[in-house]
């Protein structure tokens, strides 16, 4: 992990609760990991990297996905607050390069245990159980997003999308490849999408804008996603 981050006073142990309990031997190795604020738009790791050390994100938000060789992305999952990366720990049991891409959607504090000093945590039963616990949640979210993206009816995925991602305002300022990002689809499948909803009057398409034009709409057809 290539990051070039500023030194924070903030106690990131206290954004994880099951760290409390851990024994005292523990607790004072993690407290001698200072955290750091890397800034938004900070690629952490790249496919093919080799994995520096275990990470914990104790506020902020890293989007981890991985890209086809036709440039195609879709979102894995997101690495946020209280939560530590999967893939991370995954190069790290095996001794293995990053197989997808890390970046910080906005400013984030995390800590980096390198991989020498993780090897030796993992030796501490509860600190181990820790660990196998946040792969357990993570591989929860990745099953539910190869779910979402097999059986998912994409026009029912989409209209949920987009009323997700609304601030009130009815319009969303991304393009339809982030929203092909999101959805796990390509660029061409939501352009497409988005055109038959324009043209049954759900949305208004401007230049890298979705206005919402149709919220009752909208709602009705992603109700069918539940």
């Amino acid at each position: 992990m290539s990051i070039a981050p500023t030194a924070s006073t903030m106690d990131w142990m206290r954004s994880f609760s099951e760290l409390a309990d851990m024994p005292d031997s523990i607790r004072d190795k993690l407290g001698q990991i200072k955290s750091m604020v890397v800034p938004k738009g900070t690629v952490l790791f790249r496919d093919g990297d080799a994995c520096q050390g275990y990470v914990f994100v104790s506020q902020g938000s890293i989007r981890v996905q991985k890209m086809d060789p036709d440039g195609h992305e879709i979102v894995l999952y997101r690495v946020e607050d209280g939560q530590t990366c999967m893939l991370t720990t995954s190069c790290l049991l095996a001794n293995k390069a990053y197989l997808a891409e890390g970046v910080a959607e906005e400013d984030t504090t995390l800590a980096l245990i390198p991989a020498v000093d993780f090897e030796h945590l993992l030796a501490d039963a509860p600190f181990r159980r820790f660990v196998l616990t946040m792969i357990s949640d993570r591989i929860a979210d990745l099953m539910a997003l190869i779910e979402d993206v097999a059986f998912g009816r994409m026009d029912v995925r989409l209209a949920s999308r987009l009323l997700e991602l609304d601030n009130g305002s009815h319009e969303l300022r991304l393009t339809h490849q982030q929203l092909g990002s999101e959805l796990g689809t390509a660029r061409e499948v939501i352009s497409r999408l988005l055109k038959d909803f324009e043209r049954r009057g759900y949305v208004s398409l401007k230049r890298g804008n979705i206005v919402l034009a149709d919220l009752s709409a909208l709602k009705k057809l992603a109700v069918q996603e539940l």
